[in-house]
């Protein structure tokens, strides 16, 4: 084997060794302070316990999708438990999953968990096709309009191309709970309810 190639092949092997150790732990946050996604390995649905070592997500905002030039964000929530779901019009599990994440945004799902509202964040879409999809399809939670994904920033290092992925934050706006895939209300809305009766 060649030097450059042992080189090239040491490279790997200690990247490797850096995304397992990245990505073993329990969770895939900072122990408190502000949130900060880490490689899951492999998991699809992860849980961020205890809310001690949950991580704070700010500044998440952006334009809303349906009332163009309003800022709508994470800010007109305080105090309240917030299932942030990031979709586009384009992608088919996130227009199967809508009708459940309306449900819950009513309070008909998670009976008993008040205090609890959805807010989608619409990626990679179109303005007027995502728009005319919410109205027909009757969704009354806001999104935040944003094709590029900028205001996925707030939450550092999450992956922009998970789409659909759905995230639990608590009163705190700490996260509680991520699903890196479409998630249905019977996975939903029992971790929204337990979050919901946690104390403030």
């Amino acid at each position: 084997m060649t030097a450059r190639r042992l080189a090239a092949a040491l490279a790997c092997l200690l990247a490797a060794v850096a995304l397992t150790a990245c990505s073993t732990g329990r969770d895939a946050v900072a122990s408190g302070g502000e949130f900060q996604f880490v490689a899951p390995g492999g998991q699809t649905e992860i849980r961020y316990d205890p809310p001690a070592n949950r991580g704070t997500v700010t500044g998440l905002a952006g334009d809303s999708l349906t009332e163009p030039g309003r800022r709508i964000g994470l800010h007109d929530f305080p105090g309240q438990v917030v299932v942030v779901n990031i979709w586009g019009s384009w992608c088919g599990p996130c227009r199967a999953e809508m009708d459940d994440l309306q449900q819950l945004h009513q309070g008909t799902a998670a009976p008993g968990a008040s205090g609890v509202t959805v807010l989608g964040v619409d990626v990679r879409d179109e303005r007027t096709a995502a728009a005319d999809f919410v109205r027909d399809r009757k969704i009354t939670y806001p999104s935040i309009f944003d094709q590029p994904g900028r205001s996925l920033d707030a939450l550092h290092g999450y992956p922009r191309n998970t789409v659909p992925s759905t995230i639990v934050l608590d009163r705190r706006h700490r996260v509680a709970a991520v699903f890196l895939t479409a998630v249905r209300i019977g996975q939903l809305a029992p971790v929204v309810q337990q979050v919901a009766a946690e104390a403030g």
